[in-house]
């Protein structure tokens, strides 16, 4: 491999940091017109009426809908992780009542946006403003609003892990107990949601674009909405500013606008405005945990109980079921747990719906049991890294499935302590800690073990030699930042046997391409990568078959070489892919048994998840005159297995690492009792800004997956996993001498 591990600078960068990248409110199209949705202001409430004449007749109006002109529509699709799911009806303009904040009402289309904001303005709703309930463990008390009646107790899902009676409890046993809860959080893409439709009648075909991680998963569902088949829609994902999970799934106010341009035959173009994207662009987070760990007096763990309540908001995003179902079944993280009992309720609220973000379910788990760890060893004065040594899954027991069902494929739990013990100098640094401690600074030590699952289900991709011998790839991932283009010319160079320069990789685009799923849970170089890969490989083969017959050889006499193929023993007997791809594509040419063209395509499922790990330690100091936090030092080594560009994962750490800092320090959506947002701008929602993000001091081991070809694991969600419970316990430890 002569390319894989080599850290390349990202191909695709130049329009993006020149101003020439092309998002969606790039596009102009003739006739274009634009959508306002007028949507609630209360979190809960019914329509009592609604009036849209002054705003059908405003200046430059095409045309106003309401709840009645889409009710035959249907609702958008929810993934049903769970069997007993309650999954409500939701139409795509709310018609009888409201139960978040933000849903859309009506939609106003004129020839400018500014002429459909100031039409939305005169769209007159007569509204009867009822109670709600913003947090989830408030829908269980007496009296509180129904949100869904349909939902006995407010519950939206439930399920429960329970295993091994446990060990009985002695005297020497610590017994943690901690109660965690979990802010809920906005991804904050660069670029807001936004999509824009044209319906060509005379050839009966639609195209949107859209800004989206999973182009096919939008066009089924306009397909199924708007009542046309898959293959007269097409959708584009151009330049998309970021994703982190949010723009997993179609939502509504996407889907309005495709039918919106099918009904009008024009263009129609939706953007979302930063706080329309912070009010209903699904949240992350927001699960309380309340937990117990029984540890023996040897330090080994006997038993975890945990009831988990996560909010899923009024209407069900997409991906609403996968924080709950990673908050629990991730529990156990890295360690030999036996004994579990796990209860998990997913609530309706009355707030904006809650769904997949960075991380997705996998911060909140491991954020628990590592809470937990750090209790148990300060009760049994055991040094916290020990305790997790104690414990972790030893590297000959993979693969290994846990508590909770999970099957880990492979990993060396206990190289990861001691890379981090060496890169610290951990010892010397305790002690060190302990003598600052006696001259009265507030500083503390926090470390965490994680584990990071990815890249369940399977992808796509097309390896195609062109005439010229240049090589079209064509992948289902449909990247948003994470430097597609760079890894998979990467890893097709090395399959195929050409260089990267003369490799094109095409993504985001359902024409042409074949059926995919598109980008979410680090699934993209394993799963990916993967089909690229083995459909490289496969039109290697048959290269080489061609080149036999150019070369006069016997095909065992033939390999590969980087830009071709030679004789064995004689590398000057040398045919390139030129060569070999000109014959290729001429009639009659082709040896026999050997079919023309130079293209395969692959459709790669992995048997299972890849789980990844690592290990964080922070040093964190408190400055006793304010309380501001400052962080000395933050160490991190991660095992993704193989990393086929250096540069680039270390770039993934760092992004989640930058998300991490606001999930622990600054960032917290914020309700009213009722449901209404409180931090529905910048101004009010905290992210971080350059200067706020500590650096950190990134390290690697190295176990393969034997789930992919390319013994790859997933590393985009890391930080988000892994450093919040490091620092948390850092402070926690500072804090500590004072009894907090």
């Amino acid at each position: 491999m002569t390319y894989i591990g080599k850290p390349m600078r990202r191909r695709e960068d130049r329009p993006l940091v020149t101003g020439a990248g092309r998002y969606v409110d790039d596009l102009q199209l003739p006739g274009l017109c634009h959508v306002i949705f007028v949507r609630s202001p209360h979190a809960h409430a019914r329509i009592m009426s609604v009036r849209l004449d002054a705003a059908r007749s405003a200046p430059g109006v095409v045309a106003v809908v309401a709840g009645a002109d889409v009710a035959h529509l249907g609702s958008t699709p929810v993934m049903r992780a769970f069997p007993d799911m309650i999954v409500p009806r939701a139409p795509l303009l709310a018609a009888d009542a409201v139960r978040a904040q933000g849903t859309p009402v009506a939609a106003v289309v004129a020839n400018s946006v500014y002429a459909a904001a100031d039409a939305a303005a005169l769209v007159d709703i007569e509204w009867q403003a009822l109670p709600g309930v913003s947090e989830p463990d408030a829908a269980f008390a007496a009296g509180a609003p129904q949100v869904h009646p349909e939902a006995p107790g407010n519950r939206c899902l439930s399920q429960r892990w329970k295993t091994g009676a446990g060990a009985v409890s002695k005297g020497n046993d610590a017994i943690s107990v901690i109660s965690v809860k979990q802010a809920r959080v906005a991804g904050v893409p660069l670029e807001p949601r936004a999509a824009l439709a044209r319906w060509e009648a005379v050839t009966g075909e639609m195209t949107v674009w859209i800004s989206t991680q999973n182009p096919f998963r939008i066009r089924a569902e306009i397909a199924r909405i708007v009542g046309l088949d898959e293959g007269r829609v097409r959708v584009i994902a151009p330049d998309v500013g970021g994703g982190f999970g949010v723009k997993g799934g179609p939502y509504r106010d996407e889907i309005l606008v495709a039918w919106l341009a099918w009904k009008l035959g024009r263009p129609v173009k939706w953007f979302s405005t930063r706080t329309e994207d912070l009010l209903t662009t699904h949240h992350g987070r927001g699960g309380h945990c309340d937990a117990t760990l029984s540890v023996d007096a040897h330090g080994k763990m006997e038993r975890l109980t945990a009831r988990i309540v996560c909010p899923v908001g009024a209407d069900l995003s997409f991906s609403a079921a996968v924080n709950p179902r990673n908050h629990a079944r991730c529990l156990p993280g890295a360690y030999l747990l036996d004994s579990v009992d796990i209860d998990l309720t997913g609530v309706f609220t009355t707030t904006p719906p809650v769904g997949a973000y960075r991380g997705a379910g996998r911060p909140e788990g491991t954020f628990v049991i590592e809470r937990l760890v750090d209790d148990a060893a300060r009760t049994l004065a055991i040094d916290p890294l020990e305790l997790r040594r104690r414990n972790a899954i030893p590297s000959d027991k993979f693969p290994f499935t846990t508590a909770t069902g999970q099957s880990y494929d492979s990993g060396d739990y206990t190289l990861l302590l001691d890379a981090l013990v060496k890169a610290t100098d951990y010892h010397a640094l305790r002690a060190r800690i302990g003598e600052r401690r006696g001259r009265g600074e507030i500083v503390g030590l926090g470390v965490s073990l994680y584990v990071e699952p990815a890249a369940l289900g399977w992808e796509s991709g097309v390896v195609r030699v062109e005439k010229s011998g240049a090589v079209t790839c064509i992948t289902g991932a449909s990247p948003h930042g994470q430097g597609h283009e760079t890894t998979f010319a990467q890893i097709v160079a090395d399959y195929l046997g050409t260089e990267p320069e003369r490799i094109t990789i095409r993504h985001g685009d359902t024409l042409g391409a074949p059926q995919a799923i598109g980008t979410s849970g680090s699934r993209s170089t394993a799963l990916a990568g993967s089909a690229l890969a083995i459909a490289a490989r496969e039109v290697r083969e048959k290269g080489r078959r061609i080149a036999a017959t150019i070369l006069e050889a016997a095909f065992e006499d033939v390999v590969g070489s980087e830009g071709g193929f030679h004789v064995v023993g004689a590398r000057d007997r040398f045919a390139t892919w030129s060569a070999v791809a000109e014959l290729a594509y001429r009639a009659g040419a082709p040896p026999p048994g050997v079919e023309l063209g130079l293209e395969a395509t692959h459709f790669f499922k992995a048997e299972g998840e890849v789980w990844s790990a690592g290990a964080v330690l922070a040093v964190i100091r408190i400055e006793p005159e304010t309380g501001s936090i400052v962080t000395e030092r933050l160490v991190w080594v991660d095992d993704a297995g193989t990393i086929v560009n250096p540069l680039l994962a270390d770039a993934q750490l760092e992004g989640s690492l930058a998300q991490a800092w606001g999930q622990i320090m600054m960032e917290a959506i914020t309700f009213d009792a009722d449901g209404h947002l409180l931090t529905g701008t910048l101004m009010d929602y905290a992210v971080p800004r350059a200067d706020d993000v500590p650096p950190a001091e990134i390290h690697h081991t190295y176990t393969p997956s034997p789930r992919n070809l390319l013994g790859v694991k997933g590393l985009g969600e890391a930080g988000n996993i892994g450093v919040p419970p490091a620092v948390v316990n850092a402070v926690v430890d500072a804090l500590a001498p004072f009894g907090v």
